[in-house]
């Protein structure tokens, strides 16, 4: 972050008040890029958009969108702006291989990704150590589920046990599920899954300019002022 940005920050805060710049604080103390979530080709709207609800609920700061034959859209009566305070990752490049190009990121960051799948074949999703490596959960399209590529070069496959008839649940369920059992387990383990304070800094500028009404014309007057 520049000096110039972090004037812009302090100066902002001043704008916030000291009860919403607390709740902001113990948000970015449980934000983390230890566990993300990929889509594949998520076709309904209010799926994705419940998806990326969780995500945010369950303190995900990014989450990664593959557009192969679905295009991503939003349904904002689900989604109730929660897209704002994360990072949204889209791979839809035309005449592209985007699962690879997605693959490809996520391994040279570290990531470990485990296909959601409900053969009996998969990992329980209980069994599954968060704490060995990063861990990125894909889930697939809601009739097709995860494309062949995908299923060959994930890194494991995961499934929720289930003990009734019915063989899979909706795609928001699935996630909820999936955060749940690893996000409890990440916060009772000993290791530091939190964000670097520079990054830090860089999302309470993002999220301040949010906060606050009018806050690039405040900024604009602001930076006149040092220039």
């Amino acid at each position: 972050m520049t000096d110039k940005e972090l004037k812009v920050l302090h100066h902002l805060s001043q704008f916030v008040s000291d009860h919403k710049k607390e709740f902001v604080e113990k948000v970015l103390s449980n934000r983390t890029h230890h566990v993300t979530v990929v889509l594949e080709d998520i076709f309904q709207s209010q799926n994705a958009s419940a998806v990326i609800r969780t995500c945010e609920c369950m303190g995900l700061q990014d989450i990664h969108i593959i557009e192969m034959i679905s295009k991503y859209e939003i349904n904002r009566r689900v989604l109730k702006g929660a897209n704002k305070w994360m990072e949204l990752h889209r791979y839809r490049t035309r005449d592209n291989n985007n699962v690879e190009e997605c693959f490809r990121k996520l391994h040279e960051q570290g990531y470990k990704i485990l296909v959601a799948d409900p053969d009996e074949d998969g990992m329980s999703i209980h069994d599954v150590d968060v704490t060995e490596s990063k861990v990125a959960l894909l889930f697939g399209n809601e009739l097709r589920g995860v494309s062949s590529y995908a299923m060959q070069h994930a890194d494991q496959k995961i499934r929720i046990p289930m003990y009734g008839f019915t063989e899979s649940l909706n795609i928001s369920v699935s996630v909820a599920i999936c955060l749940n059992t690893l996000i409890t387990r990440l916060h009772a383990s000993a290791m530091d899954f939190g964000l670097p304070e520079e990054e830090k800094n860089m999302i309470r500028l993002n999220w301040f300019r949010k906060i606050v009404k009018r806050s690039d014309l405040i900024e604009r007057e602001f930076l006149r002022t040092i220039q």
